[in-house]
C-alpha cells in the first residue's frame, strides 16, 4: 500500500494530479483544495496517500496533510458518501469546517459540497458525530466544556450572531474562539461583540 507520494509535480488536471517519483509517473485524485496547493510542474511536492484496491482499478488518493487524509477515510465510512463525494466535501469544507459543522450541527455548510444534499447532510453529521469522537478526529473545544451555564451563553451568542445573517459553523467558530480568551468573564453582550471583530477581520 502507498502511504506517501514525495516527487516532482509533473502535471495538474481539473482533479488529479502526476507526480513523477525516480521517472515513475503515479497518477493522484485530489481535493480541489489540495491541487489549489500547488503552483507549477517540476515543483517538489510530497503528498499523503490513501490507496483504495477494487478488482477493476487501483486509484491513489492525495491529501496535504495527515489530518485531511484521516477526514476523508472517516467521509467514507459514511453511506452514500464514495470517494467522489468525500473530495468533494474537502475541496469545499476545510477539516477545521467539517469540526466546526459538526460541533455545531451545521446541515448548510455540509451541503455547500458539490453532490451533499439535505438528507445526506443529516446522515453525515449523525454518523461522523459518533464515528469522529472515536477516532478522537473532532475535540471538543474547552470553551464548551466549563459548565453549562458557559454552554448557554455560548449558545445564546450563536444565535444572536445566525440571526444577523452569519451561517452557523462560521458565528460558532468565532464565538468559541473568543470565548476561550474572555474566559469566565464572558456573557453574551461580549462574546457577540468579540465574535463580531473576529468575524470582520
Amino acid at each position: 500500500m502507498i502511504a506517501k507520494l514525495t516527487g516532482l509535480l509533473d502535471a495538474i488536471g481539473t482533479d488529479e494530479v502526476v507526480i513523477d517519483v525516480n521517472g515513475v509517473g503515479y497518477l493522484v485524485f485530489c481535493s480541489a483544495r489540495t491541487l489549489r496547493s500547488f503552483e507549477k510542474a517540476g515543483d517538489p511536492i510530497t503528498i499523503f496517500v490513501e490507496t483504495h484496491v477494487r478488482e477493476d482499478h487501483i486509484h491513489l488518493f492525495g491529501f496535504g496533510d495527515q489530518n485531511e487524509r484521516d477526514w476523508f477515510r472517516l467521509l467514507t465510512t459514511v453511506q452514500g458518501v464514495g470517494a467522489k463525494v468525500a473530495l468533494a466535501i474537502l475541496g469545499t469544507l476545510s477539516p477545521d469546517d467539517l469540526v466546526n459543522a459538526m460541533i455545531s450541527e451545521d446541515k448548510a455548510a455540509l451541503t455547500r459540497a458539490p453532490g451533499v444534499g439535505p438528507r445526506l447532510a443529516v446522515r453525515l453529521l449523525a454518523e461522523l458525530k459518533e464515528k469522529s469522537v472515536d477516532l478522537n478526529v473532532v475535540k471538543q473545544p474547552d470553551t464548551l466544556k466549563t459548565s453549562d451555564d458557559h454552554t448557554s451563553l455560548v449558545s445564546d451568542a450563536v444565535s444572536v450572531l445566525i440571526n444577523l445573517g452569519y451561517g452557523r459553523s462560521a458565528a460558532f467558530s468565532a464565538v468559541a474562539q473568543v470565548a476561550q480568551a474572555i474566559g469566565v468573564d464572558a456573557d453574551v453582550e461580549s462574546l457577540v461583540k468579540a465574535a463580531l471583530r473576529e468575524l470582520s477581520a
